[in-house]
């Protein structure tokens, strides 16, 4: 058993989100002038061992359910493939996404003992969804809720709480874009799986609305992402500079296109699957991107003004 191996199966490609979560709650704390680098590495430290666990368990009971023997994989759906070929044990797979969980536990409580016991509802929300989204939530249709909650609200949230020591209509407002990318990340994933989640007695929008309906909620859910972020600005509850994650529309527009028009083509799916990605990783470096630039700006109009 090769340490590659072993690094691969956390699915590292897909950890790049928490990354991007914790930088995008980070310049929302930044944007209001809180900041700092110890907070920000234990904060990286406490999701990315957290979703490294999630991926792994969501694994381990793919593979224990034969989900896993029955998809074809695409780059961005279908598992890692390491248990269905005998490279990784399945009961040190189960280790490996147990120990991260607690490595995230553990980081959340320093976190509750030394900012705030206000963190505590995110913890245990977090740690609920990770440990308990394959063999519970996705079976009653919360998957895509609980994936949008556990690596796109809650993190935002989290990660300005343990910069600030509070809780902001601004930093929840600037959660809820995260919530639908990461809803819809793993909605359009759903589409070439779920058949294969059948058997594992899966039941998620695909499987429950069927592939045409669930389209055009994607749809709805992809178009929500901008005009939240406008409406924020309108409002003056994001800053203006966030008007650059409409920069990713075109991603936008090519995903919504695979749902609609490309649910029985393989490649062209696959292209729209990775659009989304792309979508979703970028649209959040664009709001970061925003909130950094907002908050110099802020400075600087500060300092013409004096």
């Amino acid at each position: 058993m090769a340490f590659k191996d072993w690094f691969l199966e956390t699915r590292p490609q897909f950890i790049i989100l928490s990354v991007i979560l914790v930088l995008y709650g980070t310049t929302v704390a930044f944007y209001h002038n809180s900041f700092n680098l110890f907070v920000f590495i234990l904060a990286m430290a406490g999701l990315t061992s957290m979703h490294i666990s999630c991926n792994v368990l969501n694994d381990y009971y793919d593979y224990k359910s034969g989900i896993d023997l029955h998809t074809a994989p695409t780059p961005f759906s279908g598992g890692s493939g390491f248990l269905p070929s005998g490279k990784l044990n399945p009961s040190g797979v189960f280790i490996l996404g147990i120990s991260t969980a607690l490595i995230g536990v553990i980081i959340g409580i320093y976190f509750c003992i030394t900012v705030g016991w206000g963190l505590l509802p995110i913890v245990i929300v977090g740690t609920i969804a990770t440990l308990f989204y394959n063999t519970f939530f996705s079976k009653i249709m919360l998957g895509e809720i609980f994936a949008g909650l556990g690596l796109g609200l809650l993190p935002i949230m989290g990660t300005y709480f343990v910069f600030t020591g509070r809780y902001d209509i601004q930093a929840v407002f600037a959660g809820i874009p995260p919530f639908f990318l990461v809803f819809n990340l793993l909605f359009l994933n759903e589409f070439p799986d779920a058949e294969a989640d059948k058997i594992g007695k899966r039941k998620h929008f695909v499987i429950v609305f069927g592939p045409k309906i669930s389209a055009w909620i994607y749809t709805i859910f992809n178009l929500s992402v901008y005009l939240w972020v406008i409406f924020g600005i309108l409002s003056g509850i994001m800053p203006v500079w966030t008007i650059l994650c409409l920069l990713t529309l075109p991603l936008a527009f090519k995903a919504i296109q695979g749902a609609l028009k490309f649910r029985n083509n393989r490649d062209k799916f696959t292209q729209a699957q990775g659009a989304n990605v792309g979508m979703v990783l970028i649209t959040q470096i664009l709001l970061a991107t925003g909130y950094f630039i907002s908050h110099w700006s802020d400075i600087r109009i500060s300092c013409c003004n004096f």
